[in-house]
């Protein structure tokens, strides 16, 4: 399975499932722009990936601002060529019991976790329609399908996630472009720690014992993302370790 001579776009690229999924498809041969709103830290995935012998450029960018985006999809033509690979990683998180969601709290959720991936592919979409051949995985969430208690507006929007797949799915099915999501479980990353949560308590308790790792949903994408996935479109790839067994 090689993604040799294809360019990838990974938003969200800087650290965690991101930086994992950016690393996993340079290994396998893409091009990777690294997209993060941390450039520093882009850059920081970027190098790492440079340095490991694959290519990789970073580009600081507000993954839910159109003009950014714009600027960004430019500099990655230009410097790797068309896009036709795209991974909607860019997100945010967060805890609040539902009564206690603002207003501009449940806006910024849906800002960044659903308009961002629609944006992102609007941009992207024509490059992959003009090769026709494309790849889009869009990191959804096993909250949406489950649901969560103090996570109503994630919830949401990544629920909204798994229905913009669904459609563009629908959509480009005749155009060599495949849509799919993957839900990752419970994996453990930095935005994952920063939350009200004990990793290794829960860890004990998932069918393998484990939390997942960056890297176990990097290759669920990268097969997504591979000629080997050209019959599966508008799918879900579970990356869940069994928790939840859908």
């Amino acid at each position: 399975m090689t993604l040799q001579g294809k360019v990838a776009v990974v938003t969200g690229g800087a650290r965690g499932i991101g930086q994992g999924i950016a690393t996993v498809l340079a290994a396998k041969g893409a091009a990777v722009a690294v997209w993060d709103l941390n450039a520093e830290g882009a850059e920081k995935t970027a190098a790492a990936i440079n340095e490991a012998g694959g290519n990789a450029i970073a580009v600081g960018v507000d993954a839910a601002d159109a003009g950014e985006i714009a600027a960004a999809a430019a500099r990655t033509r230009a410097e790797l060529g068309p896009v036709t690979v795209l991974v909607n990683n860019a997100g945010t998180t967060a805890y609040q019991p539902f009564t206690d969601i603002a207003e501009d709290a449940w806006d910024r959720m849906m800002a960044i976790n659903l308009k961002g991936p629609f944006l992102v592919t609007r941009e992207l979409v024509p490059d992959m329609v003009a090769a026709g051949w494309g790849r889009i995985v869009n990191i959804s969430s096993s909250s949406a399908q489950t649901g969560a208690p103090a996570m109503a507006h994630y919830a949401a929007s990544k629920g909204g996630v798994i229905g913009l797949t669904r459609a563009l799915a629908v959509e480009y099915i005749d155009k060599g472009i495949t849509v799919n999501h993957v839900p990752p479980g419970f994996i453990d990353t930095p935005l994952v720690r920063q939350g009200p949560v004990d990793v290794e308590a829960i860890a004990a308790t998932m069918p393998m014992k484990r939390a997942g790792t960056p890297e176990d949903v990097a290759h669920a994408v990268a097969y997504l993302a591979s000629e080997e996935a050209g019959y599966v479109t508008g799918q879900t790839l579970s990356t869940n370790g069994g928790r939840y067994l859908v």
